[in-house]
């Protein structure tokens, strides 16, 4: 059964789902950040071969997403593409499926640095950022804005429990700000105890892990994950692994 994560940012209601995204209910607004469409293409066309369908795994939890919390609108906070071409590169079937979502709810693509150009012919509105009700949404995080919700860094943690170590991306908040997971089926993952995370935070936030059916709030002084730079370079043998086939 789903059992959503309920944290409150500057002052505003948030459920943090185990798929990695974020639902606003004052709103009716889905958030998700870093899809980042059409890597695996991206990959192929530098010669290196993975499974082609990480759009449509993406999308397809977008789906599970819209049956679940049936948003009017949904913010997509940058990269949503992993490249500037990757639009082009959408098979028909994801474009029908994008169609399918911006019919029956509101579409805000917000600008990344992979995609900072959302082509018109996509859909939806695409802006640098944007400010409705206590929250600011952008792609890159800042330290000076309340109400903050951003992607950008791919947060991730690993957890040690009963003797297993257990590698997750996850939400990072502190009440006043929230970095969101990297949504899309190939992106790497940052280590939460990066500098990155301080420069925002200090030394007091909450990593919120993503499990199977639940997100949970990662207190006190966990394991947490030893990586300190992006894992960009190649999609984890994890991600290419849940990539389903058609």
């Amino acid at each position: 059964m789903y059992e959503p994560m309920r944290i409150i940012v500057n002052r505003e209601t948030l459920l943090l789902d185990a798929l990695g995204a974020a639902f606003w209910p004052a709103e009716a607004t889905l958030i998700v950040s870093d899809l980042h469409f059409e890597k695996g293409s991206s990959f192929a066309r530098k010669g290196q071969m993975l499974p082609p369908y990480d759009t449509m795994t993406t999308l397809a939890h977008i789906a599970d997403l819209f049956a679940r919390h049936k948003p009017k609108r949904v913010i997509a906070l940058g990269d949503s593409f992993h490249d500037g071409e990757g639009p082009d590169r959408l098979p028909d079937a994801a474009r029908d499926r994008l169609s399918n979502f911006m019919s029956r709810a509101e579409w805000i693509w917000i600008e990344g640095n992979h995609d900072p150009d959302v082509p018109a012919w996509l859909g939806g509105k695409a802006t640098c950022e944007i400010a409705i009700g206590g929250l600011v949404f952008r792609h890159e995080p800042r330290a000076d804005t309340a109400g903050e919700i951003a992607g950008h860094l791919h947060p991730c943690a690993t957890v040690t429990r009963r003797g297993h170590s257990m590698r997750r991306r996850c939400f990072v908040s502190d009440g006043v700000r929230l970095v969101m997971p990297a949504f899309g089926a190939y992106t790497g993952g940052l280590n939460v105890r990066d500098p990155a995370f301080q420069s925002l935070f200090g030394t007091s936030y909450l990593a919120y892990a993503l499990g199977g059916r639940r997100v949970y709030a990662v207190a006190g002084d966990p394991q947490l994950m030893r990586r300190n730079s992006v894992d960009d370079s190649h999609p984890s043998m994890v991600a290419i692994n849940t990539v389903e086939t058609p």
